[in-house]
C-alpha cells in the first residue's frame, strides 16, 4: 500500500511557502507515494500545478480527517487548539527549546498518540541539517533591515510599514536600490554567523547592494563579549541560533550613548522567548504587519525579528527547500530509520519531559 504524504495548507498569516514544489511532488508520485495536496489561499504555487503532476487535491484544512497512517507535511505551526494530535506531523515545531507553549503542544501529541517529526531535527549522521531555509532567512532578514534603515534616514514614522511577499528577489533588490538612493548613502553591516547558511544569505544580500559588510563567525566571538565593534556598524544581522553557551551579543548595559552608529538589528535567528537568546533586549517576535520593535529612542534602535523571513521570497525559498528535503521524503517508507529515526528520537526524548 502506498505511503501517503498529505501537504496541508498553512494557517499562519502571510505564510506562502511550501515544503514541496510540484516538480518534486511528481518525483514522489513516480516513486510510489500518494501525494495529497490541500487547496490553499496563501500558497505561492497554485494547486493546479500539483494536480497536473498527479497529486490528489482535497479541501483546505481537511488534514484532521486524513487517514491515521499518513504523514501530514507543513511548514509552520498548526492552528491553536486543544484537540489531541493523532497523525505523524512533519513541520517546524519550535517546542524543544522551552519556547512559550511547548508543553501544551507536546501534550496534544501525547494525548493523541501522534508524533512530531520536526523539520529542524532532520540531521545526517554528523548532526548536520539535511534541509533548511537558512539562506533565504538571512537574505530576507538583511533586506528588511536595510529597508528599515532607509526609512529611518528619510524620517518615516514608523521607518518600515507592513510587508508583503515579493514575487521574485529581483523585484526586492530593485526596490531596495531605490530606497538606498533616496537615503543618499549606504549603511555598513556586520553579520555574525557569516559562515552558516543564513549568514551567507545575509552577506550575499549586502554584497548585491554593494554595502560594506563585516563578516564574523566563531573566531571573532570566542572572547564571550562585550562586542563594541557591533555598535560601530549601522546594521547588525544576527544569524547565530539561540543555544546553551551562546554569547550575548547585545545587552542593555552594553548599548553606548549618543555616538552609537547601530540603529537596526536584524535578528534572523529570532528566538526572543528562549533563555539562550543572544540579543536579550527584546521579548517579542515581529510580524509582516508590524515588522519593527523599538528598543531605544535616542538614538533610535529598532529590531526586526520576524520568525518566517523566507516567506518574503516564497517562490525561491520553496524551490530551494523542496530540493533539499526531497531525498528525506523519498525515504519515508522507512520512518524509523535514518533522518526520520533521529527526529523520532528527539520527539520521544522531549515527550518524556512532560
Amino acid at each position: 500500500m502506498a505511503q501517503t504524504i498529505w501537504l496541508r495548507a498553512e494557517s499562519k498569516e502571510d505564510e506562502r511557502r511550501t515544503p514541496i514544489v510540484p516538480e518534486d511532488a511528481r518525483l514522489l508520485c513516480d516513486a510510489g507515494f500518494d501525494v495529497v495536496v490541500e487547496r490553499s489561499q496563501q500558497r505561492i504555487i497554485p494547486v493546479e500545478a500539483y494536480e497536473a503532476v498527479g497529486c490528489r487535491i482535497v479541501a483546505e484544512g481537511s488534514w484532521p480527517s486524513a487517514p491515521a497512517d499518513c504523514f501530514v507535511l507543513g511548514i509552520k505551526e498548526l492552528p491553536v487548539d486543544d484537540e489531541p494530535l493523532a497523525h505523524r506531523h512533519i513541520y517546524f515545531g519550535h517546542v524543544y527549546k522551552d519556547q512559550q507553549g511547548w508543553r501544551q503542544i507536546l501534550r496534544r501529541f501525547a494525548e493523541g498518540k501522534g508524533q512530531l517529526l520536526d523539520l529542524e531535527c532532520l540531521v545526517d549522521n554528523e548532526g548536520r541539517r539535511v534541509a533548511a531555509f537558512g539562506y533565504w532567512a538571512g537574505y530576507a532578514g538583511a533586506a528588511v533591515a536595510v529597508a528599515a534603515w532607509c526609512g529611518q534616514q528619510v524620517g518615516k514614522r514608523p521607518p518600515l510599514g507592513s510587508l508583503s511577499a515579493y514575487e521574485s528577489k529581483d523585484l526586492l533588490i530593485s526596490e531596495l536600490r531605490g530606497a538606498l538612493e533616496q537615503a543618499g548613502e549606504k549603511p555598513s553591516m556586520i553579520v555574525i554567523g557569516a559562515k552558516g547558511r543564513s549568514g551567507s544569505g545575509a552577506v550575499d544580500l549586502g554584497e548585491t547592494l554593494e554595502l560594506p559588510v563585516t563578516q564574523w563567525d566563531l573566531a571573532e566571538t570566542s572572547s564571550g563579549g562585550p562586542y563594541p565593534e557591533i555598535f560601530q556598524h549601522n546594521l547588525f544581522i544576527n544569524c547565530v541560533l539561540a543555544a546553551p553557551g551562546c554569547p550575548k551579543f547585545v545587552e542593555k548595559h552594553d548599548i553606548p550613548g549618543p555616538h552609537r552608529k547601530l540603529s537596526v538589528i536584524g535578528d534572523v535567528s529570532c528566538d526572543p522567548l528562549s533563555p539562550y537568546n543572544p540579543i536579550p533586549i527584546y521579548h517579542q517576535v515581529t510580524t509582516f504587519n508590524y515588522p519593527l520593535v523599538r528598543v531605544w529612542e535616542k538614538p533610535t534602535l529598532d529590531i526586526v525579528a520576524i520568525d518566517h523571513l523566507p516567506s518574503l521570497l516564497p517562490l525561491e525559498s520553496s524551490i530551494d527547500y523542496s530540493r533539499q528535503l526531497l531525498p528525506a521524503l523519498l525515504s519515508l517508507d522507512a520512518p524509523t530509520e535514518g533522518v526520520w529515526g533521529r527526529a523520532l528520537e528527539q520527539f520521544q526524548k522531549n515527550i518524556k519531559r512532560l
